[in-house]
């Protein structure tokens, strides 16, 4: 195993941060493998679509910054697996209340190398905790709350689904967090494929 697997494997995962957040598409579209798939908060399927999305909310006006943090990489001859500390921040008003998402989150990948490049073939976030503050003091803000039930999300992205829902955008089929039994799943199908089976 060369240890400059591991390196283009991390560069790779910060490319897409800052890529993705500067809307830089063909760019963003190389850091994944033709035909590979993701799976966030928001979106379920093809990385091409994903990308597509992006830049309609993009220009659009709205903007999300990625923080992420060192990569810890395991490779298998041409397949490795890496997983990610991110933080997600957004600015959007909910309610009309201009507020701040602050999502923990990780990124779980499973990435390929073919012809000396590594590229990633599937992506997953899956969900810790989050928080949403209002960027100004506001009573508005405290009032939304008061009348606004969220338990029926999870904890590990309560305010994420409140912010996605009050944008008018649905909800993935299926968001990973820690505990879940499609998680748990999740990571065993990694495995397995990382040992060729």
């Amino acid at each position: 195993m060369d240890v400059n697997d591991k390196y283009a494997c991390a560069e790779r995962i910060q490319a897409w941060g800052l890529f993705r957040d500067q809307g830089k598409w063909p760019e963003l579209l190389a850091t994944f493998n033709p035909g590979s798939q993701i799976s966030v908060s928001w979106f379920s399927g093809d990385y091409c679509e994903f990308v597509e999305h992006c830049r309609k909310s993009f220009e659009a006006g709205q903007r999300s910054k990625h923080q992420i943090f060192p990569s810890v990489v395991r490779v298998a001859d041409k397949r490795a697996i890496a997983e990610t500390n991110v933080v997600i921040l957004v600015r959007q008003k909910v309610g009309g209340v201009l507020t701040d998402l602050t999502s923990y989150a990780r990124f779980l990948d499973r990435l390929e190398e073919g012809k000396g490049n590594w590229r990633i073939t599937e992506r997953t976030a899956i969900y810790e905790r989050d928080r949403l503050d209002p960027v100004e003091p506001s009573e508005n803000f405290e009032r939304l709350f008061a009348t606004t039930d969220l338990s029926a999300y999870p904890e590990a992205y309560r305010y994420m689904a409140a912010r996605l829902i009050a944008a008018g955008r649905e909800l993935a089929p299926v968001i990973y967090r820690d505990g879940s039994p499609h998680t748990e799943q999740l990571y065993r199908r990694y495995e397995a494929w990382l040992e060729g089976k």
